[in-house]
């Protein structure tokens, strides 16, 4: 990079940080100054001012509203992910979420699903696809696949309204016990583009779900795609001080701490509640 890129780069680092420092004093759909007030104020040409708003536009910060302006973006869904391995308890995410039904089947498993449950390919399965929204906003589509065999008597109502873990338990005799959710970006297609009001090609993320009982039997697989632009996830770490055969250094980085970040001589661990600290 030679040191004109450099210098492009810095300045529209400095615009970016200028305009969050505006927003920090605004409201979701509060304007924030023009183009040409902000290009005065930091002494940058436009296409570096336009280089900024676009990466906040970009990230669900800033909305752009052509012959109206720039304006702060509503805030986004904030679910906080916790490990707990005594339970199946996640913290809620903000905002009042509710389901509306876009399909609702039995049809049979088909390779793909089987493998993941663990049945037969030509094993029924209800097929669920189902539009979740926040505040009456549309957020995510959910695909819920459940062996048949366990949920004969499952509703519509069910899947619209309350918890579906706490109706396959008191209704449907089923105790899910665990589940392994892996999460990846992508965008979204025309058609999920449609449903949840966004551009096409808009960036998203990709949840998979496969949640077992306290027997370890495959009871759910599900696959959802969530807005990228209005649904975050916070992870909350504690590199505490381990005891006993814990107390060891990792050979590997941590997501999001680069390696290096913590000397050698300090163990580095992950807990399940809070912040980052390092055994000394």
């Amino acid at each position: 990079m030679n040191a004109g890129e450099s210098g492009t780069l810095l300045k529209r680092e400095r615009v970016r940080d200028h305009i969050l420092e505006l927003m920090e004093s605004l409201d979701p759909g509060d304007a924030i100054p023009s183009e040409r007030s902000l290009c005065a104020a930091l002494h940058v040409s436009r296409p570096t001012l336009r280089a900024a708003v676009d990466e906040l536009v970009a990230a669900g910060l800033l909305v752009r509203e052509h012959g109206r302006g720039m304006f702060v973006a509503p805030e986004k869904i904030t679910q906080e992910l916790v490990s707990d391995r005594q339970a199946m308890v996640v913290p809620r995410a903000s905002g009042a979420w509710t389901s509306r039904l876009l399909e609702f089947t039995t049809i049979a498993a088909g390779a793909r699903v089987g493998r993941k449950l663990h049945l037969s390919p030509a094993a029924d399965i209800v097929y669920v696809a189902r539009l979740r929204l926040v505040d009456g906003v549309p957020m995510a589509i959910e695909h819920l696949h459940i062996p048949a065999s366990l949920v004969p008597a499952l509703t519509a109502q069910e899947l619209e309204a309350g918890d579906l873990y706490e109706h396959l338990h008191d209704r449907h005799g089923v105790q899910v016990s665990e589940a392994v959710q892996t999460i990846e970006p992508t965008v979204v297609s025309q058609a999920e583009a449609k449903i949840l009001d966004v551009p096409h090609l808009s960036p998203a993320l990709l949840f998979e779900r496969l949640t077992t009982d306290t027997d370890g039997q495959a009871v759910e697989y599900v696959h959802s795609i969530y807005r990228g632009d209005r649904y975050r996830i916070v992870t909350r770490l504690t590199l505490g001080h381990p005891t006993g055969d814990e107390r060891t250094t990792p050979t590997e980085s941590i997501p999001g701490i680069p390696p290096g970040a913590f000397p050698q001589r300090e163990a580095v661990v992950l807990t399940a509640q809070g912040d980052v600290h390092a055994d000394r």
